[in-house]
């Protein structure tokens, strides 16, 4: 038997129990997995309280892990047995200690990248991938407000688009993770709970506001980064940290400077095969290149996720988190 995080009914944290599962012998295009290493993301919040729903109940949690391969299911050909794996994609139940995975999911990882590091940065780096170089390609000479410039997809944005030479202005909460925030290449970073971050990037910007905002916020950031916006500007609205945002009327789009709006995920973004593999790859280079380092600043016992779950709902976490199995 081996053990899993799983919940019986939505909730707060109290609801994650550490149980006893069974895990089967892989079917076709499955491969049993060992993890070695769980990521710990916002998402997971959602889907334990019931604002994302799972598919049934009781459920595991989790999308994102690192790990070895100890049995391949038939018509698997480009893995094996010992093979060091990763992946950051559904169904939920990357909180266990093995599960099986269907085989087109998971990126052999290079011998450069850590375990560690590839359940610290799997989703929240292909995250960071899609926003800047798909979602808007961001290039060199371009001003961008990025929210939660400390989080685990904040602190590798800020990396990533340092390298692409954009300039980036952040939020973040308080004086700490303002000066996290620079350490890891934000150029302007407004605390948001001392200055108004609307006035500040129209300051910083002379008035011109910015082509795209990268919003994982959500109700509490909807308003202003709209304001923040120049004409034809991007509102990238990408998670809902702070809650749902609320129905708006679309006419507020036109009003602003007729801008553009898109809610993306992801999961849609890397289901082909393909863009899931440039994806990782694009990530792995810039990790390999030193350009974008990983900061795994919590590590939790797999067991522990509980408590995980209340320091990142708290904002008391910053970059990336990890479960250890």
């Amino acid at each position: 038997m081996t053990h899993a995080i799983r919940f019986h009914q939505p909730g707060g944290p109290e609801v994650l129990k550490w149980e006893e599962v069974e895990v089967a012998a892989p079917g076709a295009g499955q491969v049993r997995l060992r993890h070695t290493a769980v990521g710990l993301n916002y998402i997971d919040t959602y889907h334990r309280s019931g604002a994302y729903p799972v598919a049934a109940l009781p459920s595991g949690l989790g999308m994102e892990a690192a790990g070895v391969v100890e049995e391949v299911g038939p018509g698997v050909t480009d893995l094996a047995v010992g093979d060091r794996v990763a992946y950051a994609s559904p169904p939920v139940g990357s909180y266990a200690e093995a599960r099986l995975m269907q085989a087109d999911r998971l990126v052999k990882l290079p011998d450069a990248i850590s375990d560690a590091q590839a359940a610290a940065m799997m989703l929240q780096g292909m995250t960071v991938q899609y926003l800047v170089r798909r979602t808007h390609r961001c290039k060199a000479g371009e001003t961008v407000l990025f929210h939660a410039a400390a989080g685990g997809v904040g602190l590798i944005a800020c990396q990533w688009l340092k390298e692409l030479g954009v300039t980036t202005i952040g939020t973040v909460g308080s004086a700490e993770k303002a000066e996290l925030a620079k350490a890891h290449g934000c150029t302007h970073v407004i605390n948001y709970r001392e200055e108004d971050f609307v006035a500040r990037v129209k300051e910083l910007t002379k008035g011109e506001g910015v082509p795209v905002v990268y919003d994982g916020v959500g109700k509490d950031t909807w308003a202003g980064s709209l304001d923040c916006l120049s004409a034809l500007g991007l509102m990238v609205s990408f998670g809902s940290a702070s809650g749902a945002v609320a129905p708006f009327d679309l006419g507020i789009l036109a009003q602003k400077g007729s801008l553009f709006l898109t809610r993306p995920t992801l999961m849609t973004y890397t289901a082909k095969r393909g863009d899931l593999v440039a994806s990782a790859n694009e990530l792995f280079d810039v990790v390999r290149s030193g350009a974008v380092k990983i900061e795994i600043n919590q590590t939790y016992p797999l067991s522990e996720a509980a408590q995980a779950h209340r320091d990142l709902e708290g904002r008391r976490t910053t970059g990336s988190t990890i479960f250890t199995v």
